[in-house]
Parts: C-alpha cells; sequence; structure tokens
C-alpha cells in the first residue's frame, strides 16, 4: 500500500494521486517557496568596471564559485537572491560559501555591494530611474538604505542625480537650437 500526499489536504491518503497540470514550487520553506538559480558551468569573466568598486582587487585569479556568485549577482534578481539560496543553488552550505569567497579575499555583501554600484551606474548611464524603482531593482528593502548606499557610493544625494541630468539635458537641448 502506498500513501501520497493529497493536493488538498496535508494528510496523507491511500491511493493514486491527484494529477495537477499546475507549476509546483521546488520546496516549500516556511511561507515562502525556493526558486531555482539557473548557474553556468563556465561563468562569463566580471566586467572591469566592477573591480573598481572593490576596496581591493582580488590578488589572485578567482575561484569557480566566486565567479558564479558575481554571475549570478550580475545577472539575477537582486530582490530575491540571498547568500543562503545562492549556496543552495550551488549545492554547498552557506559556511562553505563564505569560507570559499573569504580564501578569494571577498566577502558576500562586499560583492553584492560591489553588483549593486556597479548596476545603479548601468541604470542610470541610460535613463534616469526614480531611486524607489532602483532600490527594488538592486534587491534593497528600503528606499532609505539604498538613497545611504548611493550617497556613500558618489559623496552626494540621488535627488541632485536627477538636477545633474537635468542641467545636461537642457545644455544639450540649447546649445543644438543655436
Amino acid at each position: 500500500m502506498t500513501s501520497y500526499l493529497s493536493d488538498t489536504q496535508s494528510t496523507f491518503s491511500s491511493g493514486q494521486p491527484k494529477v495537477n497540470n499546475a507549476p509546483a514550487p521546488l520546496a516549500w520553506t516556511g511561507s515562502s517557496d525556493i526558486f531555482a538559480l539557473r548557474l553556468r558551468e563556465q561563468p562569463a569573466q566580471p566586467p572591469e568596471r566592477l573591480w573598481e568598486f572593490f576596496a581591493s582587487r582580488p590578488k589572485n585569479k578567482l575561484s569557480n564559485t566566486t565567479l558564479k556568485v558575481i554571475d549570478v549577482l550580475l545577472t539575477g534578481d537582486l530582490s530575491r537572491i540571498r547568500s543562503h539560496t545562492l549556496a543552495d543553488s550551488l549545492r554547498i552550505s552557506p559556511t562553505t560559501l563564505r569560507r570559499r569567497l573569504s580564501k578569494d579575499g571577498v566577502t558576500y555583501q562586499l560583492v553584492l555591494d560591489a553588483v549593486r554600484r556597479f548596476r545603479c551606474e548601468a541604470s542610470l548611464a541610460k535613463d534616469w530611474v526614480p531611486g524607489k524603482c532602483l532600490a527594488w531593482d538592486l534587491g534593497y528593502a528600503e528606499v532609505n538604505s539604498f538613497y545611504r548606499a548611493f550617497r556613500r557610493w558618489t559623496g552626494r544625494n540621488y535627488s541632485s542625480t536627477l538636477k545633474r541630468k537635468s542641467r545636461k539635458t537642457d545644455g544639450r537641448s540649447n546649445s543644438s537650437n543655436s
């Protein structure tokens, strides 16, 4: 006799399982589901500009684990990626992830901050984005946390970035009219 977990109730019942065509989450943890990160076998080399955001560039060639972490953070949804979910996707424990990153002279937070700054600059180079939207895209839970980080990165307020962009745009339109 085989027991299956019924879709409609959380108790075990005998018989055949119900066929459900809806996609199921990979796993449940408390109130949220775990999502799968798509990892490349050989991640691409990070952009050179990214290294400028590290306090000191790692001296040795980075391990495959560190390159995968950087690659996932560069391409993934920062509002959902946490170190423990990334470790699960790499099929290692969070402690092993921390140990491998520290062997390369970086921490998860250091890599995350560098990637956030890189992605922020890339977004603002294309077009001005409201701070609230950019904070969400970069994975900040609070907009004020993003504003503090932006001030730490650039030395100026985010609102002054809009003023500077509008002055540059006005300058271009005025010079093209004359």
